[in-house]
């Protein structure tokens, strides 16, 4: 294979990868510009919230129970270090609302109703459904993509603040009830180093933004997954690979932005 060869597929590729981009990034616009026409017709986002709320709510709730043990048990020996055992609470709090909370919200929201977004998707290419609408002159973005797209982004802005409040209640349970820490220093502290635009507000933001980045990456491979069985279990690999990813690389550019302001 000679140098000229190998430029060949390099170029190929190259505008293999920006046609990708490019036509994801319609979609997505597509899909933004979509929310006056899903608003008028708000039974079929409800429908996709109840759906995709209930794919998650179990593990969500489980998993926020958990880290919520975890962090009052870590948090404590930490701080008793320093005499500051009383800060219990602030640390729990903030620890969920800033950081924890939005990105293991996303990241097992991205595993679970990601996939199911991405298979669903993918079975209605694979069964010719989507093609099918098409030729009867229905819009297969408008009809099925965006009212699953902003169900998503409704759905795990809620899951996120289920699964820090429910931490919340883990690292009390774990502080106050089984080590000892006063209840009322584990209240106080958090009610006065928690600030809700801050704290709280950054928190919400990041999950919105986690919310449309992996329901768009769950709805894009699914899309666009070759029309067999094989195609549609890569897809649904993809997309929590990819999901999963950008929630981590959007964490980082996120936090960077909100503590330079």
């Amino acid at each position: 294979m000679n140098v000229l060869d190998v430029l060949a597929q390099l170029g190929e590729k190259t505008s293999n990868l920006l046609q990708s981009w490019g036509y994801g990034a319609r979609l997505l616009l597509r899909l933004l510009a979509s929310l006056p026409g899903s608003m008028r017709r708000f039974g079929l986002v409800r429908d996709q919230v109840h759906f995709l709320g209930n794919y998650s709510l179990a593990i969500i709730t489980v998993s926020g129970l958990f880290v919520g043990f975890v962090l009052g048990l870590q948090g404590y020996y930490t701080l008793q270090r320093y005499g500051s055992a009383e800060a219990l609470g602030l640390l729990v709090a903030l620890s969920l609302v800033r950081e924890l909370g939005p990105v293991v919200a996303a990241l097992l929201y991205a595993g679970r109703a990601g996939a199911s977004l991405t298979a669903e998707i993918g079975l209605m290419r694979a069964g010719e459904q989507l093609t099918a609408l098409e030729m009867m002159a229905v819009d297969p973005v408008k009809r099925i993509l965006a009212p699953r797209f902003w169900g998503g982004v409704i759905a795990l802005p809620i899951l996120t603040a289920v699964f820090s409040a429910v931490g919340i209640v883990g690292g009390y349970a774990v502080g106050v009830l089984l080590i000892g820490v006063d209840a009322g220093s584990f209240w106080s502290q958090m009610q006065g180093g928690v600030d809700v635009f801050k704290d709280v507000g950054n928190g919400m933001i990041k999950s919105v933004v986690f919310a449309v980045a992996v329901t768009f990456i769950a709805l894009l491979q699914g899309f666009v997954a070759q029309p067999t069985p094989e195609g549609v279990a890569n897809a649904t690999t993809r997309s929590v690979v990819i999901s999963s990813l950008s929630v981590l690389g959007l964490d980082f550019i996120l936090t960077a932005m909100m503590f330079s302001i």
